[in-house]
């Protein structure tokens, strides 16, 4: 256990900070699986609101480190192609 101030409170942020990142990828899996439903169910309209809004968790994901940014990259390139095939 560590006995600096300074490090206490950085276990304690370090804590908080995994909760939200945890929260925010869950968030984008849950997403993405709904996504992937519509696609399933050849449903554009819905499909593309969707992916829409999976495009927008991901890329604020990406922009606070929470994923990397390549990867961000690539499960959007993946969704734009599913969807693409729908049309």
């Amino acid at each position: 256990m560590a006995n600096i101030k300074s490090a206490i409170k950085r276990i304690d942020v370090t804590k908080l900070e995994t909760a939200r990142n945890k929260s925010k990828k869950s968030a984008i899996k849950t997403f993405i699986k709904k996504f992937e439903a519509a696609v399933e169910k050849n449903d554009k309209e819905d499909a593309t609101k969707l992916f829409n809004l999976a495009t927008k968790k991901i890329d604020q994901a990406a922009s606070k480190n929470t994923i990397s940014k390549n990867s961000a990259a690539k499960k959007i390139s993946r969704m734009a192609k599913e969807l693409n095939k729908l049309a």
